[in-house]
């Protein structure tokens, strides 16, 4: 009875604030973090998709054989056939150099990307870069110079404060990309290849340039 009375007299006393999320639906907020989430995934995967096939255009102009470059990507060879006619209705993609010590930014910023993934791996994630590293790589950060100036500044740190953890090969590596971001060559023609392709290659160079500790 008592219930009743109260309920006579705030008749909006079982209606919930408006103000107030329901706890069984999704704020806008949280539908957006979702969203946002899945579009990372998906723009990472159609960019890699994309690298993928200029790298193979660019492998095919080195030198390598269908088969060879299909057993490496792990795709069929009539995948890499039909990619590779793709290819060919452009102009034939010029031959890029391998080369580690090539002066163009996207080439450096393979460099730098691929050192501070070997100073992650070597720090066993502990890095003050490796937030950055799986971002990049995870395509939720971009080359932008901004990007790139904050890296620099992680991989600085890593090798200021870890230095007795990290073999000395990875400061002078870092010196001279370092050096050469600072002034980058001017060039007249750009350098052969995407900036996606270059950092690729300069990224998987150099780290296999510091594992053989040359």
């Amino acid at each position: 009875m008592y219930n009743q009375v109260v309920d006579a007299e705030n008749p909006d006393a079982g209606t919930p604030d408006p103000g107030t999320p329901d706890p069984g639906t999704l704020t806008d907020e949280q539908a957006g973090r979702i969203f946002a989430s899945m579009n990372e995934v998906i723009r990472a995967g159609e960019e890699m998709r994309g690298l993928r096939a200029e790298l193979i255009e660019a492998l095919a102009g080195l030198g390598w054989t269908q088969d060879t470059i299909a057993r490496l990507a792990g795709m069929s060879q009539p995948a890499v056939s039909k990619q590779m006619v793709k290819a060919r209705r452009g102009e034939p993609a010029p031959r890029i150099g391998l080369a580690l010590d090539q002066r163009d930014v996207p080439w450096l910023e393979g460099r730098l990307w691929g050192l501070a993934e070997e100073i992650s791996e070597t720090l066993d994630g502990t890095a003050a870069c490796t937030g950055a590293v799986h971002a990049l790589a995870r395509g939720r950060k971009r080359f932008s110079p901004q990007a790139v100036d904050a890296l620099r500044r992680l991989v600085e740190a890593d090798l200021r404060d870890r230095r007795a953890a990290l073999p000395p090969g990875y400061r002078d590596a870092y010196d001279a990309i370092s050096r050469a971001l600072d002034i980058p060559a001017k060039s007249p023609a750009p350098a052969p290849g995407s900036p996606s392709v270059r950092r690729a290659l300069a990224c998987r160079l150099q780290r296999d340039r510091l594992r053989a500790g040359t």
